[in-house]
């Protein structure tokens, strides 16, 4: 079911967003050659319980995951692409790892995800994730009172195209409010002027990925992890954001 959320629910549900955004930038801080995965997930799950909030992800078990996730953060190193399960591997110097972090505040829940080089940067994952920022921002722009939802997809595909990546369409933006996942969901490639009528209160999170070299995934023998099915590295950017009459608000800016 797709909800409408009033202004004033919107303004209640910026705490969520600031907090996801403020956890975020201290795990990219301490995203250090040497920092086990453990170590950062251990960090969130320090930052929830001194606010209060509470995990979207330690007790999450959909169709797709082998078991209840089991942690608060999601960490995909290099060759994984999204829902990296944390697991006792120190970063190395040159690994692409992207942080994916949701959570709830006061019953609100913002859901948001960063990629960044821990260390020494080769250009081609400059581009990569530079590609997944701006496709990001393509989205979200598109993301107006009377457009739909079509426009998000199309303008996610296109620059992604443009950029000379296939896109996957398997897992995409999704709505966000008192739960993390929900209608309506977002492809991030699609044809412009089809889908869900875009009208103020709707709150939802867009979230490009890619991978370098193929648009085709598996699920890693955690039974979480999904993986490039080549080998090659992945990026991944998400916001939450709500769409006003003034235009898109994106709650989780950091």
């Amino acid at each position: 079911m797709i909800e409408l959320r009033t202004p004033a629910e919107i303004d209640e549900m910026r705490a969520a967003g600031t907090f996801v955004a403020n956890t975020l930038t201290e795990l990219v801080a301490a995203s250090q050659v040497g920092v086990n995965l453990l170590a950062l997930d251990s960090l969130a799950a320090k930052l929830i319980r001194r606010v209060g909030a509470t995990s979207c992800y330690v007790d999450y078990h959909p169709s797709f995951g082998a078991m209840p996730f089991g942690k608060v953060l999601c960490t995909s190193v290099n060759d994984a692409a999204l829902h990296g399960l944390p697991h006792d591997y120190a970063l190395k110097n040159g690994d692409v790892l992207s942080l994916d972090f949701a959570a709830s505040v006061n019953g609100w829940v913002a859901d948001s995800a960063v990629t960044v080089i821990v260390g020494t940067p080769r250009p081609e994952d400059v581009t990569l994730i530079e590609t997944t920022e701006r496709a990001l921002a393509a989205g979200i722009a598109a993301a107006t009172v009377g457009a739909r939802i079509g426009d998000i997809s199309a303008a996610i595909g296109e620059l992604s195209r443009a950029a000379g990546y296939s896109v996957n369409v398997d897992f995409g933006g999704h709505g966000v409010g008192r739960t993390m996942h929900g209608d309506p969901h977002i492809p991030n490639d699609g044809r412009p002027g089809r889908g869900l009528p875009l009208r103020a209160g709707l709150v939802f999170a867009i979230e490009p990925w890619l991978m370098e070299g193929t648009d085709r995934i598996f699920t890693d023998p955690d039974g979480w992890t999904l993986r490039s099915l080549d080998g090659s590295r992945a990026a991944h950017s998400e916001h939450t954001i709500a769409i006003t009459d003034a235009g898109p608000v994106v709650l989780t800016a950091r």
